[in-house]
């Protein structure tokens, strides 16, 4: 049977008709434009995807582009993060760009648009231009300013431009159309006064080029074919033409804007703005912390590539914002890691079970299989003892037919070791239980092929020898906010909905193996869920950061 053809997107569809029309495989070019004013979340891991993907599917150039026009928020670190993430989701940009590389080039062309009669100073209040900018269903007034001479503007622009004016006493506008029915088309300001120092040329500029202005020249500088943007551009677009139109000359490569559908998710925010709120206010520890949505919080959490980039490409790119539940998100991480993740033992709530006819002082090194989803992984050696911790909840004294654990006078199997049966406990004055007796049945190894060892027993548990038990701090993540969509709730503050139980530190309990493991080491903690090694860890204090459960517990919760 042939292999199915996977269906085209609305973007690749665009794109193939263009390539049928006028346009080349080799005019074929796209970009990825992030402002470095703070860290990449998983919106954004499906812009690098869709647009890194195309390169890829196309064979076309990707370029890394900063519009870093606002020295106000932006800083070299969110610069660094950024390269950093798109490197680690395995992609290779063709050159890396920034908007501020071509400031020099904005504004030689602002200037012929002064020349032209296409632009001008406005020295306007930011309040009164507002009020001129009139409503979706009124026009705009015209600025009293709107027909200053040629040679009045060139000499306050050229003032602006030399650090001469305050901020704020001017901005240069683009003479349009103020009864435009695109409120955007109603004279946009260009340039604005910012005496701050930018992180690539420090205080060689006392103007910057707004976002309109510098978004799509920079696409026409770099000739990029298709510039792909989120559904609150589509308004922009016909500015983007407007501008393009301006520099450019007849015959010229002209780069096609077009927009898709954002894709929310739920129990978190992605504005960076209020991620940075998050940080700020320390509800988390930083942009990298486990909790966020931040492509660096994910991977130090423990997410692989593979699985944001599934997950990009399981919800695919469309024309209608949606919102898209956390849990598809956390089932593409399971998913990837139960192919790649070694099995290992931890106890997390830890009790202790005593092997009463297990010979004092002995230990044995049982072997146990890495995974067994891959047979290339072979096995290891763990050890076993008279003294074992397992979890209190696989424990309880009288139990019904339903409880496949431990109960008194019943028998489980511990994993990769022995059959035991309960037969007694140890508490405190409290009634508090501090340790479970049990007997084991010496012939009943596991893969020792006796007719005991193939006895058939309903539970089996995992357990730690206490004797070789590393102790580590393990942190679990829940949601960060209670609310499906916590910026969405009408008169109320996206804060309130945050999770007072999102992480919880507990110390557990690992099997020496994991001695020598280090950051983003992952592994599955048999029976519990999928853990990686924290930045935090050290060879004397290790910390494990939960990744996600083995299975989604959280709908079960909310029921």
């Amino acid at each position: 049977m042939a292999e199915e053809k996977k269906s085209l997107n609305f973007i690749e569809q665009i794109i193939e008709e263009d390539l049928k029309a006028d346009y080349k495989k080799e005019n074929l070019m796209f970009r990825f434009p992030p402002e470095p004013n703070g860290y990449l979340h998983i919106g954004h891991a499906s812009s690098i995807c869709l647009n890194f993907g195309l390169g890829e599917k196309y064979e076309a150039p990707v370029n890394l582009r900063f519009d870093d026009t606002n020295p106000i928020k932006e800083e070299r670190e969110f610069v660094d993060a950024i390269k950093r993430d798109v490197a680690w989701l395995g992609y290779e940009w063709a050159k890396e760009c920034y908007a501020s590389d071509y400031f020099q080039q904005l504004y030689d062309w602002a200037v012929e648009m002064i020349k032209n009669g296409d632009a001008y100073v406005d020295s306007q209040t930011s309040e009164a231009i507002a009020e001129q900018k009139g409503t979706p269903t009124q026009p705009g007034s015209e600025s009293p300013y709107r027909n200053r001479s040629v040679e009045e503007n060139l000499e306050l622009f050229e003032q602006m431009k030399n650090g001469e004016t305050a901020e704020g006493a001017h901005v240069l506008r683009a003479k349009i159309d103020m009864a435009s029915g695109n409120m955007l088309m109603r004279d946009p300001i260009m340039y604005r006064c910012v005496h701050k120092p930018h992180h690539r040329t420090e205080s060689e500029w006392k103007i910057y080029p707004m976002y309109d202005w510098a978004h799509g020249e920079s696409d026409f500088i770099e000739q990029v074919s298709h510039s792909f943007c989120t559904l609150e551009f589509l308004p922009h677009r016909e500015l983007y033409n407007w501008f393009i139109a301006k520099v450019s000359k007849e015959g010229e490569f002209i780069p096609k804007q077009r927009e898709f559908a954002r894709r929310n998710l739920s129990h978190t925010v992605v504005s960076k703005r209020k991620l940075a709120q998050l940080v700020e206010k320390g509800i988390v520890q930083s942009w990298d912390d486990p909790r966020m949505p931040t492509i660096s919080g994910l991977r130090r959490r423990g997410y692989t590539p593979e699985a944001i980039k599934n997950f990009a490409d399981s919800i695919g790119v469309g024309k209608r914002e949606n919102m898209i539940d956390v849990s598809h998100l956390e089932f593409c991480a399971r998913e990837d890691l139960n192919k790649k993740a070694p099995r290992v033992m931890g106890v997390l709530d830890p009790v202790k079970l005593v092997i009463t006819n297990y010979p004092e002082g002995e230990e044995e090194w049982l072997e146990a299989e890495n995974n067994p989803e891959d047979e290339a992984a072979g096995t290891r050696q763990v050890p076993f003892s008279r003294e074992l911790y397992i979890e209190r909840e696989d424990f309880k004294e009288s139990a019904n037919r339903k409880f496949f654990r431990l109960t008194l006078g019943k028998e489980v199997r511990l994993k990769n070791a022995y059959i035991i049966k309960g037969e007694d406990v140890v508490k405190d004055e409290e009634g508090n239980i501090l340790e479970i007796h049990c007997t084991y049945d010496p012939k009943s190894k596991s893969g020792s092929g006796t007719e005991e060892s193939l006895r058939k027993v309903k539970g089996t548990l995992h357990w730690v020898s206490i004797k070789h038990a590393l102790k580590a701090e393990v942190r679990l993540y829940d949601r960060l906010f209670t609310e499906e969509a916590p910026d969405g709730v009408k008169d109320r503050d996206f804060l309130e909905f945050v999770n007072p139980d999102s992480l919880n530190v507990i110390t557990g309990y690992v099997e020496p193996s994991l001695s020598s493991a280090e950051e983003l080491d992952k592994f599955q903690f048999q029976r519990i869920g999928y853990f990686c090694i924290d930045k935090d860890s050290t060879k004397e204090h290790l910390v494990f950061n939960k990744t996600v459960g083995l299975r989604d517990s959280w709908a079960k919760l909310q029921k």
